[in-house]
């Protein structure tokens, strides 16, 4: 088995939307959390900008990410992201680094 890939995902809402793009993010923490390659999905919101919203996700492999946006909550998710979103959504990949 690979190991985990990380994402840090960073979302800012359009003005005015911030509850609204919450709310559609909170949607999908549940249905991601079960599928079968999610090892970890939390969402955060920014102490210092309220707009912003943060992802911490953790999954088996790229694969598994790549299947997971294919998932029909991601796709009611991503069909919403230009009325929610300011700008792109800005996603780092990372691996582990052992000690």
């Amino acid at each position: 088995m690979s190991e985990p890939l990380v994402v840090f995902a960073r979302l800012k809402a359009q003005s005015g939307k911030a509850e609204a793009l919450g709310l559609a993010l909170r949607a999908v923490v549940a249905p991601t959390r079960a599928e079968p390659g999610a090892l970890d999905y939390v969402l955060h919101r920014s102490v210092d900008d309220p707009n912003t919203w943060l992802l911490y996700e953790r999954w088996i492999s790229r694969a598994a990410l790549d299947a997971h946006f294919e998932q029909p909550h991601m796709k009611v998710l991503l069909a919403r992201a230009s009325e929610l979103i300011d700008g792109d959504v800005e996603m780092r990949l990372a691996k582990i680094v052992d000690d």
